[in-house]
């Protein structure tokens, strides 16, 4: 064998490039062979190309096989259609080596297609775009079944064009597009697509891997969709056997209930004690709890079934002091909502029995509190020792919460002078029973009520104020708005601070009723960049570094330019392709840096709320730096 051949047999084994076998030729014409060496020379270059590209199509070939492999695994092991789906969108763009892939669904209820799953899309109108049967080149594929592919799409007049179609697809840089058709049996379902930002043309063998993915696709839809069907149908079947089962002890039970529940009264139990004897009885779990009455409060003292638990008001006197819930039953007989509706009655009485004992300390602890706010140059000895009577924890951190009940249309009526004054009252009622359940403070102020309460562990300023809102809004059945401070550590070491933090929870209460959330709770950290104008501290930073933080630290980390990008983005309104020419950057830069960006920030990075405080957040970041630059 000459060392010629020998030559392109080391190529072969390398794996080298095309214009590697040319040189073997090159070679040998320069140091002056003769013509038959040279032509033997092209003989065998020709022959180790076709080997090479022999070799080169069982490569592919095998990549196909193992990834429709993966994916018919995938369809074996079936619990997530969302997931699946994907990675047939993904292993297509891999394979096919495009820069997009995408995968929509039909919708005959609204007549239209959606898209399902992207890979690769930065866009986020081409994201969300809806399309009508027969529009597009989907249209063209679901309306044929047969699959499609255009070098150029916007020179293509094969299918029908439309402004909506055609702004997502420029959007987005999109240019060869193959599309091939989701099918079960004859019925087009949807359209597998993959997508380049530029020109180029695919191979038949290409569509046909493309339409197997596709029938994988259809497979997985109708897999799930038989799962869920038979799944729902076992629910039933399941629900069904539980009744038979239970109804023939359920009056023994409401017997044995009736029994424990007299002689809990009897003896002086307590709201815990009713719902642990519940419990025993119906096999659930019963809990008490202030909030959650939902709408059990408008069932007229019936309990009704929210998901799988049930629940009680427990209410006296037209106000709803908290719910029995019933965990563990979803199937209740009858009956036994009869005994969870009785225990819910027999809980009120308690309540109301421990709230009359309790009206004094109340009275005393709103006393405690209009004098922290009104005299904070009291001896702070004495202000601990009336705090540690009422078994308030003064170390902890706590809120102020300023809290005013907002119907519909007004807080007052002209004509109905005394509602108001009833309306204050019935809050200051609920609000002091929820401030001694929670070791604080609560006192009628300003046509409204303040609340001074203790931090949990972990728990933030904007959590308590929505936890008191749905609270005393359960309570009282009216929409309670509340505003909070920030934290306010030791208060009673520094009572000075509880009067600058309740102004701060009143403006945030008033900021919640102009922006009509009534019946919400809320701090200054909920509001976003409204947050800055209300809260004492602000915290200007913290807002930067809440909102893109992360890609200021990717940025500083990685040395990259992802702040610059999301400014020129915003500033080419959210259109890649006008951004790459502020950039001066290639479309596809653009679209991974947009790819990254959603990846640190979340999905719905570009959604108008969201959108608005990022690009106020950028203003914020680059003044501060010019500040701190010299």
């Amino acid at each position: 064998m000459s060392h010629e051949h020998v030559s392109y047999l080391e190529l072969l084994t390398r794996g080298a490039a095309t214009e590697a076998y040319d040189r073997p030729v090159l070679l040998a014409r320069a140091s002056g062979a003769g013509p038959e060496a040279l032509a033997e020379l092209e003989e065998a270059k020709q022959l180790a190309l076709r080997v090479r590209a022999e070799l080169e199509g069982r490569r592919r070939r095998e990549a196909e096989l193992s990834a429709l492999f993966a994916t018919a695994h995938d369809l074996a092991g079936l619990r997530d259609l969302d997931a699946v789906l994907r990675a047939i969108v993904q292993r297509a763009r891999a394979l096919l080596g495009t820069e997009c892939a995408y995968l929509s669904l039909n919708d005959p209820a609204a007549g239209d297609t959606y898209m399902r799953v992207t890979e690769g899309s930065v866009s986020a109108r081409f994201q969300q775009l809806r399309l009508g049967m027969g529009e597009g080149l989907g249209g063209l594929v679901a309306q044929t079944a047969r699959p499609y592919v255009t070098d150029d799409y916007f020179d293509d007049a094969r299918f029908q064009h439309t402004r909506t179609i055609d702004t997502a697809v420029r959007d987005e840089g999109l240019v060869a597009i193959l599309g091939v058709p989701l099918s079960l049996g004859s019925q087009v379902i949807g359209v597998l697509f993959a997508a380049d930002r530029r020109a180029r043309v695919f191979e038949r063998e290409q569509v046909a891997l493309l339409g197997s993915f596709a029938a994988h696709a259809a497979v997985a839809i109708d897999t799930a969709n038989l799962l869920a069907e038979t799944r729902s149908a076992l629910a039933e079947l399941e629900r069904a056997n539980d009744i038979i089962r239970e109804h023939s002890g359920v009056i023994e039970r409401a017997s044995e209930v009736h029994d424990r529940l007299s002689e809990l009264v009897l003896h002086g139990g307590g709201v815990h004690d009713v719902a642990r004897a519940v419990s025993e009885v119906l096999g659930g779990t019963v809990e008490f709890t202030e909030e959650g009455a939902g709408t059990a409060r408008r069932a007229g003292g019936h309990a009704v079934r929210e998901g799988d638990d049930w629940v009680a008001a427990v209410s006296a006197g037209g106000e709803t002091l908290g719910a029995l819930v019933l965990h563990g039953q979803p199937d209740l007989d009858p009956v036994d909502q009869r005994t969870l509706e009785r225990a819910a009655l027999v809980t009120s009485l308690l309540l109301l029995a421990r709230r009359s004992a309790g009206e004094a300390e109340q009275r005393v602890r709103g006393e405690l509190l209009d004098d922290l706010l009104d005299a904070p140059d009291r001896d702070r000895r004495l202000l601990k020792e009336r705090a540690a009577r009422l078994r308030t924890d003064s170390e902890a951190p706590h809120v102020v919460l300023a809290a005013r009940i907002d119907r519909a249309g007004g807080t007052a009526d002209q004509d109905t002078g005394g509602r108001e004054s009833a309306d204050r009252q019935r809050l200051w009622s609920a609000a002091t029973h929820l401030a001694a359940t929670r070791r604080g403070l609560a006192s009628a102020r300003d046509g409204g009520t303040v609340l001074l309460l203790p931090l949990g562990p972990g728990e933030s300023a904007a959590e308590l104020a929505r936890q008191t809102a749905r609270g005393l809004g359960g309570t009282l059945r009216e929409p309670v708005t509340v505003g909070a401070s920030a934290p306010v550590r030791a208060p009673l070491d520094h009572p000075d601070q509880l009067a600058v933090a309740y102004e701060e929870a009143r403006r945030c209460l008033d900021a919640l009723r102009l922006l009509h959330r009534a019946g919400q709770g809320a701090a200054a950290e909920d509001l976003g960049f409204l947050g800055l104008l209300l809260a004492d501290g602000r915290d200007i930073g913290g807002f930067v570094d809440r909102t893109v933080g992360q890609v200021v630290a990717y940025d500083r980390r990685r040395g990259t330019d992802l702040i610059r990008t999301m400014d020129a983005y915003f500033a080419s309104g959210m259109s890649p392709a006008r951004t790459k020419d502020e950039l001066h950057v290639h479309v596809n830069t653009v679209a991974q840096r947009l790819e990254r960006i959603g990846r640190l920030l979340g999905p719905d990075w570009q959604s108008p709320a969201r959108a608005l405080e990022i690009q106020l957040a950028l203003r914020l970041h680059a003044l501060a730096d010019a500040v701190t630059t010299p």
